[in-house]
């Protein structure tokens, strides 16, 4: 089995002919006490492709996820955006740079309706006296946008925006989640394990969402343990393996078998 740290032409997605990476990480380190979250973490990604992320428990997923969307402060290393080395203090550091993220806990609010969600935290204010004065919130703005935002994604379960999420599925709720994420995600759309606790037909929709977006030229990372959600979807694969990248592969140079050998530790790249 042959991998290299930065993927040649034809490992790279057809919809990313630009060779700078989007998102760039390199020497990441995080600590928690004894305990090693990152050691030494370098991570590309590039425009239009999807790069999943995969590896045991305890492999420090989470952990680069989090350093790299501001939730955690690596002690080392850089991180660097279209080129641009960038400093995130927490996630709303992140967001304003145009990295959105889905975690698997959603954050959505049931007893609001679906473009309340699409909108929380930036909601939209009426014009004029109306929402600088009285700061009142252009609610009918605010679903016809969202009906956009749900068109272009090509949600057609969700039309109706003034439904409360409570009374949405698993999966719809996760599109609901998505679509905020790609609403404003101008840069970068981090999931994580976005089709967990989803059926065969829901994990299929959200997997068409990622798509979607890798359509649009939004490059997204997808953290997962469904390995065949992952050969699916990932033009690439970064394999965590104890704090580290073990190996960054493709569907197409390694199977499954050797996909989990390598992040178990049973093969080395």
């Amino acid at each position: 089995m042959t991998t290299t740290d930065t993927p040649s032409t034809e490992d790279r997605p057809a919809a990313a002919p630009d060779t700078t990476p989007v998102l760039r990480a390199r020497g990441l380190v995080k600590t928690y006490g004894h305990v090693v979250g990152l050691d030494g973490v370098d991570l590309d990604l590039f425009p239009g492709e999807v790069l999943a992320i995969i590896g045991d428990n305890g492999a420090g997923k989470s952990t680069l996820i989090k350093c790299l969307t501001g939730a955690e402060i690596p002690d080392q290393g850089e991180i660097l955006l279209d080129g641009e080395r960038v400093h995130f203090r927490r996630p709303q550091d992140a967001r304003a740079a145009g990295i959105e993220t889905v975690y698997q806990t959603l954050a959505v609010a049931p007893s609001l309706d679906i473009a309340s969600n699409l909108y929380l935290g930036r909601e939209v204010r009426r014009p004029g006296p109306l929402g600088s004065v009285l700061r009142l919130t252009d609610r009918a703005g605010m679903r016809e946008a969202a009906r956009r935002h749900l068109t272009d994604l090509g949600i057609s379960t969700l039309q109706d925006v003034t439904v409360p999420v409570e009374n949405l599925s698993g999966g719809q709720r996760q599109a609901v989640a998505v679509a905020r994420a790609a609403a404003f995600g101008s840069k970068v759309v981090v999931l994580d394990e976005p089709t967990a606790a989803l059926g065969v037909r829901e994990s299929g929709q959200v997997l068409q969402l990622v798509r979607t977006l890798r359509d649009k030229g939004v490059p997204v990372i997808i953290i997962s343990h469904n390995m065949p959600h992952v050969f699916e979807i990932a033009d690439r694969i970064h394999v965590q393996r104890l704090g580290r990248r073990a190996a960054t592969i493709t569907p197409r140079s390694h199977t499954m078998t050797e996909a989990v050998a390598l992040m178990t530790g049973a093969a080395e790249a």
